[in-house]
């Protein structure tokens, strides 16, 4: 029984009438037309493009915004308080994000989430925010819906999310990276871009030392934490190749003294020789799954013995039952909140990023499948999987997890598109 439900807001005109088959009919054309412009050609093509349908779903066509996730308030632990709202645009998905459209030809949609960006970041570098609404709006204040019991008695509902006015370092770096993509890939960075870019990393320049609150958001104290500092090297990193490789006009070898500074600042207060790891933050003794991201992102090289030694420390103590966690929750109370999570399914994708990296590719074949067998029968990813209950967890469908799809599977198969430039810090 075919039906239509319409809405319009009281002061406009009224909708023209829908036609529920033809619209139907429309709409499944336009979807098979979009999936043929896939230029993702590999072993992995079903879960590539399934991935991709799940990002174009998950953007605002008016602005090209790609939310986190469609959902708010879908636990991390059942009946725990680790829920959180994802309807929003955060910068730290964009330039993995932009990396994946581009890898897989969907040049259109890669422009738009640029242009996005640009807009969001516009203004003064202090004011920097690491999530926006989908139409660039930066006031996101959160509150519980108490009258709701939440999912599976999992409370509090939250609207809204209050890490968006959180100072979080890295997110400069991922702005920064995700221009450089963009430039790298062909897609044209305008001169007012750039005039932002040098904006942005006047001011990293001064606070990239500061304590802050992380890519996980922790609700905790700030902290040194090391991922965010990897993160202002990338950005300094970025910058001198745009002047090095593109000719733009800037402080290069001010960039370079920075850039060196943070590594050596890093490998000095991040790194426990004992261990023979990166740590979460300095003077730690826990480990964080985004520290899988060095080689990745260039800081050193994937044959690096302390990169070695990372990834190792990472498989051995933030893996349970084969998945990976971001950081063991009770270490050091490090966010403040109480409970436990499920394994982060994108920081699986990265341990097997990793051990490819590191030589060990037949693991990473076995994760990364493993991974795919946990999709359901949608293809379709949520935030974290719970291994004692066997089954999805946190916000759902979850962009970075189908992000993390593409880009593991292009790896993997070395999927290389003529033309195609190098892989961050490639």
């Amino acid at each position: 029984m075919p039906f239509v439900l319409t809405w319009q807001q009281s002061w406009l005109p009224r909708p023209r009438p829908v036609d529920p088959p033809e619209a139907l009919a429309d709409t499944e054309r336009l979807w098979r037309e979009w999936n043929l412009r896939c230029g993702y050609r590999g072993d992995y093509d079903e879960a590539v493009r399934t991935s991709l349908r799940t990002l174009k779903a998950l953007t605002y066509a008016p602005t090209g915004g790609v939310v986190a996730a469609a959902t708010t308030s879908l636990p991390e632990q059942l009946g725990g308080p680790r829920n959180w709202d994802y309807r929003y645009c955060w910068l730290r998905d964009a330039s993995f994000t932009l990396q994946a459209m581009m890898t897989a030809g969907y040049e259109a949609e890669a422009r738009a989430w640029r242009e996005w960006l640009l807009r969001a970041v516009a203004g003064h570098p202090a004011d920097l925010r690491i999530m926006y609404t989908v139409e660039g709006g930066r006031r996101i204040p959160e509150w519980n819906a108490d009258w709701l019991s939440g999912y599976e008695d999992s409370s509090p509902v939250r609207i809204g999310n209050a890490a968006s006015g959180q100072l979080q370092l890295d997110v400069y770096g991922e702005t920064l990276d995700c221009l450089h993509v963009a430039r790298r890939s062909g897609l044209a960075v305008e001169d007012e871009a750039w005039d932002l870019q040098q904006a942005l990393m006047g001011y990293l320049e001064g606070v990239w030392d500061q304590p802050d609150n992380g890519l996980w958001e922790i609700r905790g104290p700030r902290r040194q934490f090391v991922h965010s500092k990897v993160l202002a090297w990338v950005a300094a990193d970025r910058m001198i190749q745009a002047v090095d490789r593109f000719g733009r006009e800037g402080p290069a070898d001010r960039w370079r003294d920075l850039r060196e500074r943070i590594r050596r600042d890093v490998c000095a207060n991040g790194y426990d020789a004992a261990r023979n790891t990166f740590t979460q933050y300095y003077g730690s003794n826990g480990l964080d799954a985004a520290l899988l991201l060095i080689p990745r992102l260039g800081f050193l090289p994937a044959g690096d013995p302390r990169v070695v030694g990372t990834v190792d420390a990472i498989a051995r103590d933030l893996v349970h039952d084969g998945l990976v966690l971001r950081y063991r929750t009770e270490a050091d109370d490090v966010d403040g909140l109480s409970g436990h999570e499920g394994t982060f399914l994108a920081c699986s994708f990265w341990l097997a990023d990793a051990l490819a990296a590191t030589g060990r590719r037949h693991r990473a074949v076995e994760l990364f499948e493993r991974l795919l067998d946990l999709r359901n029968d949608l293809g379709l990813l949520s935030e974290e999987y719970d291994t004692v209950r066997h089954r999805q967890v946190g916000n759902f469908p979850q962009a970075y997890s189908h992000v993390s799809v593409i880009n593991t599977a292009t790896i993997l198969t070395d999927q290389v598109k003529p033309g195609r430039p190098p892989r961050p810090g490639g």
